[in-house]
């Protein structure tokens, strides 16, 4: 972690290469985070593909389903880069990666909150946690078709995480505490028998800490 530090962009205005840097930290941080999560519907496609005997070896169709999900998650990175860039241009980040407007972290948090509760949360929630149906309805066979799969498997995934993982603009994006939270939280959402009410009461507990930080900032004012 302290190479890692070492090697993001300070205070000064960001070039290409800062950029590549950051988009690297995001993409690696979002693989290692969301991996563990997509291991049981990896395994359920592997089972399947196997009992298909298709034309493409089990193994590469496995490794192509999970890489279409990579991809959509390093879609998200690109777009955490650039809202950090924009974040760092407008000084509303420090160096170390945390947010430094108390309101905005509020504003943050409330939105992640509410988010917990919208249909667009429940439905890809409920397909992240019963993956069979959309295995077996939308199956497409061949390389292309794993790679499909897995990308728009991962498209539900990113849909149904994607604010969380914002919430790391306000403790930090690199807070390995509040990255292991976050890891654990999502496995445990997609797996647990009451996942959704899990969601809803995360998602109450933020809008409460984002009010609370929100009000600060505004007493402040």
């Amino acid at each position: 972690m302290d190479v890692v530090d070492m090697a993001m962009p300070g205070a000064r205005e960001w070039g290409l290469l800062d950029l590549a840097l950051v988009f690297t930290m995001w993409a690696v941080m979002m693989i290692g985070m969301m991996a563990p999560s997509a291991s049981p519907v990896l395994l359920l496609f592997t089972r399947i593909q196997h009992e298909r005997h298709s034309r493409v070896s089990t193994g590469v169709a496995s490794g192509l389903f999970l890489l279409g999900y990579l991809l959509a998650w390093t879609g998200f990175s690109v777009a955490a880069t650039l809202i950090q860039w924009g974040l760092h241009s407008a000084m509303l980040i420090s160096p170390a990666m945390i947010g430094t407007s108390p309101l905005l972290g509020g504003v943050v948090l409330i939105a992640a909150g509410i988010y917990q509760w919208t249909p667009a949360k429940h439905a890809c929630l409920n397909h992240c946690r019963s993956p069979l149906g959309y295995l077996l309805n939308e199956w497409r066979d061949g390389a292309g078709g794993a790679l499909v799969m897995g990308w728009r498997h991962g498209l539900y995934c990113t849909g149904c995480c994607w604010l969380l993982m914002l919430v790391l603009f306000v403790v930090g994006v690199m807070n390995l505490l509040w990255i292991t939270l976050l890891a654990a939280f999502v496995l445990l959402e997609k797996n647990l028998p009451r996942g959704r009410w899990v969601s809803h009461a995360t998602g109450l507990a933020l809008i409460a800490w984002g009010s609370w930080m929100a009000l600060g900032a505004w007493a402040d004012i």
